[in-house]
């Protein structure tokens, strides 16, 4: 009696674990057909679709994807569960405190609970995208991959940023690329008093419309006519030891407005150099004690 007990208990649990195998197979299968799916309509939206509509539903399609597969994965293990003998009796009385449980379960998953709820948040009001560049606190970057948990920003310095989802949706989000990627660009020069603004603004617009990465875009005013944004230079201060000059001109996208501006600000220079423009620096002078004791006893 005691062997065929022992070997009914062999069977079962042989009869569990084979099952259990099946059951992680097909849930791996599955998910492979899932993502191979949604990696296929990636490729045909890039082909079919504008960079706009492609940022849009690529970070759909991709949140849709890790939401089918994570439930893939929880139905396959429910299953597995199932499979104990016993545990539909023992999850009446789970179910009994299951109220308890929720509530000890909310508190210690409370953080990654809001991460899940702003990961689906951003999926649904995309108020960026993958591919989006991101200021986020003082960190500038792009979009590299969302999930449900984190957003993983890649810096212009080619570093990884994993931002948990509740921190975005609570900072305020700078999105340079939401509507188009154009953007106004400024390099600030100060000149002395004794030279010629006219001059040096001429310097800076030159070397503005010369640079081939600068753009003039048309845009409509408020009577609806075209307008050329060409660049401008500005007064923006008579400060202490400078008059400060501000050069406004337009860039393709905001990953080229930074090495622009720096290549800008460097010919600008050499050519104030070359046409006399001075621009200053703070002189200081020091006098020590010593020197006024001595000027003291001379007198």
């Amino acid at each position: 009696m005691a062997i065929q007990f022992v070997s009914l208990m062999q069977n079962t649990y042989l009869n569990m674990l084979f099952k259990s195998l099946i059951i992680i197979l097909a849930a791996f299968i599955l998910s492979s057909i899932v993502k191979h799916y949604f990696k296929r309509a990636g490729k045909k939206l890039k082909k079919k679709s504008s960079v706009e509509e492609t940022r849009i539903k690529g970070t759909r399609i991709n949140f849709l994807r890790i939401i089918l597969t994570s439930s893939i994965y929880l139905l396959a293990f429910v299953q597995i569960l199932f499979l104990i003998p016993g545990f539909k009796a023992f999850s009446i009385s789970i179910l009994a405190g299951a109220g308890i449980i929720a509530i000890v379960l909310g508190f210690a998953a409370q953080k990654t609970l809001s991460n899940i709820i702003s990961g689906i948040s951003i999926a649904i009001f995309t108020p960026f995208r993958i591919g989006d560049r991101l200021k986020i606190g003082d960190e500038l970057g792009d979009v590299e991959e969302m999930n449900l948990r984190h957003t993983v920003i890649k810096t212009w310095d080619n570093r990884r940023i994993i931002v948990p989802n509740s921190l975005i949706a609570e900072k305020e989000v700078i999105n340079y690329s939401i509507k188009e990627e154009r953007m106004l660009w400024t390099v600030n020069m100060g000149i002395s008093y004794d030279s010629d603004i006219d001059k040096a603004k001429k310097i800076m617009l030159d070397k503005a419309n010369k640079h081939p990465e600068v753009i003039v875009p048309e845009v409509k005013d408020d009577k609806g006519e075209i307008e050329k944004k060409e660049p401008m230079v500005k007064v923006t201060e008579c400060g202490d030891f400078a008059v400060n000059l501000r050069l406004y001109f337009w860039v393709a996208a905001p990953k080229k407005a930074w090495f622009i501006g720096y290549e800008l600000t460097e010919e600008i220079k050499k050519e104030f150099d070359k046409q006399g423009i001075e621009i200053p620096f703070p002189y200081r002078t020091i006098v020590y004690k010593k020197d006024l004791d001595e000027k003291k006893k001379k007198r």
